[in-house]
């Protein structure tokens, strides 16, 4: 039986040869990225791991080996224990509203036929908004006397919390103030139901599927690795969260903030900035990257058995 011939196209895709300038060009393009991934990040990382096993004093430069003492001083803190509930609380809580109130505003914006652009830019907007300036706005909306969200409840007759004094209602405080830059999350969800065939429910309305059917059948699946893409984004993000947390209660070098306010990344900046022991801190972010890397992996496990991909046999 006579082999098939290849087409002209595929025999010159097939016998191109390696061009040294094309790729010279290409190294030549990205090496910005390159320099700034291995200074940012590899050398970066790499000596602050060395500083994690050193006592490093600020004043000569000088490091002195430490051993394990570092990581067995950040175990025996009962703040880094405290530290760690509160980010974990944080991000249980965090991640799911965000995931869900982005869905929902996608849905919504899905459906918008007139000035749809301007819509999204509008949602979108919070999210390009400063950190300081975003925490100044909450401050007042979250005041527990004078504030706007406590005089929204009281119009229903509902008594509002002292969102920043009780410790019961710091986390949620800040839990609602991370709401505010949801349209990062939207955008990327209004983009995978843009991208489900709209084929498909006209074939599931034929069929009798009403809307929650056709959203638990369709939407849902086609949209879960965008989903499972999120949620592992969404805890890596929740569990450094730092700025909500320090502009809110540390912001002036305040030491009666309530502890529930006393998240992990703010933890280990007090400890390197504030305390100047740079070999903990060093110790404490390379426990985060071990539990990050942990939690990733195994959202990754039960993701890849849950999530739903076009083209696979499940």
């Amino acid at each position: 039986m006579a082999r098939p011939r290849r087409s002209p196209e595929v025999q010159g895709i097939r016998t191109r040869k390696y061009n040294p300038r094309e790729s010279l060009a290409g190294y030549l393009f990205i090496s910005p990225w390159i320099a700034g991934l291995l200074i940012f990040t590899v050398i970066s990382m790499g000596w602050s791991l060395v500083l994690s096993f050193q006592h490093f004093d600020l004043s000569t430069n000088i490091g002195t080996p430490a051993g394990f003492d570092n990581y067995r001083q950040i175990f025996a803190d009962p703040k880094v224990g405290t530290s760690l509930r509160n980010t974990f609380f944080y991000a249980l809580l965090a991640v799911p509203l965000d995931i869900t109130v982005a869905l929902l505003l996608a849905l919504l914006l899905r459906g918008v036929r007139w000035g749809s652009g301007l819509f999204r830019t509008i949602y979108y907007l919070p999210k390009m908004s400063p950190s300081v300036a975003t925490a100044a706005v909450f401050l007042l909306l979250l005041n527990g006397n004078e504030g706007a969200i406590n005089k929204a409840l009281g119009l229903l007759h509902i008594p509002g919390p002292q969102w920043l004094v009780d410790p019961a209602w710091v986390k949620p405080a800040i839990v609602l103030m991370s709401l505010w830059g949801v349209g990062g999350s939207m955008v990327i969800l209004l983009a995978a139901l843009q991208g489900v065939p709209p084929e498909l429910y006209e074939a599931a309305a034929v069929d009798g599927a009403g809307r929650r059917a056709q959203f638990f059948r369709i939407t849902l699946p086609l949209i879960s690795p965008t989903l499972f893409f999120l949620v592992i984004v969404n805890t890596i993000g929740a569990l450094q969260v730092f700025d909500q947390a320090f502009l809110l209660f540390y912001r002036d070098g305040n030491s009666n903030a309530p502890d529930a306010a006393l998240f992990y990344g703010v933890y280990l900046y007090q400890q390197a900035f504030q305390q100047f022991n740079f070999g903990e801190a060093a110790a404490m972010a390379w426990v985060l990257f071990v539990i990050i890397m942990i939690i990733t992996v195994i959202q990754i496990t039960i993701g890849n058995k849950l999530v739903f991909y076009e083209g696979s046999s499940r």
